[in-house]
């Protein structure tokens, strides 16, 4: 349900005077999901809904539109022409000297920047500063219920098990023939998700050998997919509940079809490890202390481990990904690479920390998820953290 209380109480905090909430044919799918705008609810007209930290908010509709935003609590103001449109924001601005949108300064974080530079531009006519409504959003679309944490919790268990059943029809299909395919592999993992209740936007990936060093490989698509013995193998799965409001699990584990891990892979395994537990580590640290906390600043601290051991230039993602119903949901990415995070972790919110070095041969990748609790406990989910490349063939 939309709590006013509650973002007007969020708006104080953050000492914001209001949060204007504006759609265009779905260009701010963010300000939509606030205002609780369905997909099949999509106008064809401006609208507007301005929040102040004080005070009634007000609804601002095209006439052929009035009753869009009925279901949300405020005033209502019917507009026509531009000049009557333009004039409810100043109303609304008038006085009102910061003032949260989806808007990041210079871009420099695209997953929140999801008003038009002109509306930008309007609303700064009227005197208002436009700040970043990032961490707002976090609030009240990357923060889990009690509900969701025990959904993830339920969903972890089986994204976990889901590796057991691989590298085990990897290691009959080895033993018993002359291997198996990636898509196999992959159709395994699905079934496995379909049969448990689960759902997942899209099928794992499943990469052997040199396909294991493309990030977002396509399984099934490379001139080779037949996984056989003394073949590396990378599988990043990611599925949750099939129940409304659940949200995802997401994990990467490698393995060597084989008894005893070559070397190579073993070195730059440790590598990618030592960069996922600092990473962890930081986090860990920073919540502890209630310290403030960018997503950014854990990217820093994980690629760091990686460009200290001279392989930065292989490590080309951001280090993790908010999780939420989306599998990369609207909350804080652990990102100083690809764009400037400067949202912070906040409690209550999950993610992703996934480093990789990725070489012409082979990649690895080691993804847990992180969950940090109301009490600021952090929480790594989806069973034991790996330790070592799984030697599929000693251990299954």
């Amino acid at each position: 349900m939309f709590d006013l209380p509650a973002i007007q109480q969020a708006l104080q905090q953050f000492g914001l005077d209001g949060w204007l909430l504006y759609d265009f044919r779905g260009s701010n799918q963010l300000a939509r999901r606030i205002m609780q705008l369905t997909d099949d609810s999509m106008g064809s007209r401006r609208c507007a809904y301005g929040i102040p930290a004080k005070g009634t908010p007000v609804r601002i509709v095209h006439r052929i539109e009035d009753s869009a935003l009925d279901h949300l609590p405020g005033e209502k103001q019917i507009y026509l022409r531009w000049q009557e449109f333009e004039g409810a924001l100043e109303s609304f601005l008038n006085g009102k000297d910061r003032v949260a949108m989806e808007y990041s300064e210079k871009n420099g974080n695209p997953y929140i920047s999801r008003v038009d530079g002109g509306t930008i531009e309007l609303v700064r006519s009227f005197g208002a500063e436009v700040v970043s409504s990032g961490d707002l959003i976090q609030l009240f679309e990357a923060v889990w219920s009690d509900e969701q944490w025990k959904m993830h919790q339920e969903a972890s268990v089986l994204t976990n098990a889901a590796f057991d059943l691989s590298w085990r029809l990897i290691a009959d299909s080895v033993r018993n023939g002359d291997g198996v395919e990636e898509k196999a592999v992959c159709d395994a993992i699905m079934d496995h998700f379909h049969s448990n209740g689960m759902t997942t936007y899209h099928p794992p990936i499943v990469a052997r050998g040199p396909h294991s060093g493309l990030p977002h490989y396509e399984t099934g698509t490379g001139q080779d997919t037949l996984i056989r013995k003394h073949d590396f193998v990378l599988i990043d799965l990611w599925a949750k509940m099939d129940r409304p409001n659940s949200v995802y699990s997401d994990l990467t584990r490698t393995g060597f079809v084989g008894e005893d891990v070559p070397q190579k892979y073993t070195a730059i395994f440790e590598i990618v490890a030592a960069a996922r537990d600092a990473g962890i580590e930081k986090v860990k640290t920073a919540m502890a202390a209630e310290e403030p906390l960018p997503g950014g600043d854990v990217d820093d601290a994980v690629r760091n481990v990686i460009e200290n051991a001279g392989y930065g230039e292989f490590f080309g993602h951001r280090t993790g990904h908010s999780i939420g119903q989306e599998v990369h949901g609207n909350g804080a990415h652990l990102d100083n690479l690809e764009t400037r995070e400067d949202r912070q972790i906040l409690p209550q919110t999950c993610f992703s920390i996934e480093p990789g070095i990725y070489l012409e041969e082979f990649g690895i990748r080691s993804e847990v998820d992180v969950f940090v609790d109301a009490q600021r406990q952090v929480h790594v989910t989806g069973g034991l953290i790996q330790q070592e490349v799984i030697p599929i063939l000693k251990e299954y």
